[in-house]
Order: structure tokens, then C-alpha cells, then sequence
């Protein structure tokens, strides 16, 4: 292995993961939410951030629709 690279001729391509890369958001959950993904963290040892974003990913395949109409009140 050499001591030292010349690096100053190479060329630069963009990162094909890029589009890919997670975004950091602020989001307000319920503790019951994230005690119920935290539970399953300890079961799978899975990072319960991932849990919660398979679990959003899925829903994103399956083109899952939520229904959000409460009852009226008169």
C-alpha cells in the first residue's frame, strides 16, 4: 500500500443513494405509540426509529389510506 494517493485527477460522480438518504424530521408521538414500538424493539433488536419507518414504508407500498372523518358535532 503506497504512503500517499494523488487523488487531484479523479473524477467526481454524484452518489446514485442519494435520492435514497433519510431525512431528519421533528415529530410529536404519543408515548403510547413510541412505548408500543419500543416493546417491539426489544423483541425483533431492531432500532425502534426503523421500526416506525418500515412500518411507514409499508404503508407507502400498499398505498394505505387513512380515515380521518369524525363524527360531527351539531
Amino acid at each position: 500500500m503506497k504512503d500517499s494517493y494523488d487523488f487531484s485527477k479523479m473524477k467526481s460522480r454524484p452518489n446514485p443513494y442519494a435520492a435514497r438518504l433519510k431525512k431528519p424530521v421533528t415529530m410529536r408521538l404519543s408515548e403510547e405509540v413510541i412505548e408500543y414500538f419500543k416493546g417491539m424493539s426489544e423483541e425483533s433488536g431492531v432500532p425502534y426509529q426503523s421500526l416506525i419507518n418500515l412500518y411507514l414504508r409499508d404503508c407507502v407500498a400498499q398505498q394505505r389510506k387513512i380515515d380521518i372523518s369524525w363524527a360531527q358535532k351539531h
